[in-house]
């Protein structure tokens, strides 16, 4: 994304968000709950904050983040496999100049009776951040066609990573700033970490998103 107007503003955006996601951390015994109560807050940053993505113009009219319905089976375990040969590229962001980004593992999961596996990704820069982007069969139809995120730690969005696995609540599968507004610069899921099958969780594309 370009640099905020009021960078003030985009600080407490992001403390906020790293908030939510703590609380969803620290409720482990009621994730149903957990996620109910995020996507409240999240409504409410969408439509009261000034570093929301949805346009000021847009605020007053804005019926809240389309979500799927919360559903268990999609709260998976990604075990990470850190034998992949890391590599290093580099996205163009059309704002933003050059993101630099190092393949730092793979999480294998399981989804049904499905093995699959994502690649995990850091940020480079001052500080990085680890980085779990993906596109699945519901791409461009129901989720945004550029891909939804697990992760941005740099933004905050942290569901819980340790050493060996990471949590993959695709539930909290989210759509990047840009799907909202243009004047946002995201992005946008690699190729590989492109999924065969639909993943009928976390947020969708509203119709009229950009309207």
């Amino acid at each position: 994304m370009t640099v905020s107007a009021n960078p003030f503003a985009l600080a407490d955006w992001r403390r906020r968000v790293a908030s939510e996601y703590a609380a969803v951390r620290s409720d482990g015994a009621d994730p149903e709950g957990a996620a109910t109560r995020f996507r409240a807050a999240r409504d409410r940053l969408f439509a009261e904050h000034p570093e929301s993505p949805i346009a000021a113009d847009r605020r007053r009219d804005w019926r809240g983040v389309d979500w799927y319905a919360y559903d268990p089976a999609w709260r998976l375990t990604g075990f990470i496999d850190r034998t992949v040969e890391r590599e290093t590229f580099e996205i163009a962001l059309a704002a933003d100049g050059i993101l630099r980004c190092t393949r730092i593992g793979h999480a294998q999961f399981a989804a049904g009776t499905r093995p699959a596996r994502l690649a995990v990704y850091w940020l480079e820069g001052y500080g990085g951040g680890i980085w779990l982007p993906f596109t699945d069969a519901t791409s461009g139809a129901e989720t945004y066609g550029g891909g939804r995120y697990l992760y941005d730690t740099i933004k905050g969005a942290d569901l819980g990573v340790g050493e060996r696995e990471l949590v993959l609540d695709f539930n909290y599968a989210y759509n990047p700033s840009c799907a909202y507004d243009e004047r946002w610069s995201c992005p946008l899921s690699p190729p590989e970490n492109r999924l065969a099958f639909a993943v009928p969780a976390g947020e969708r594309t509203l119709p009229n998103a950009r309207r």
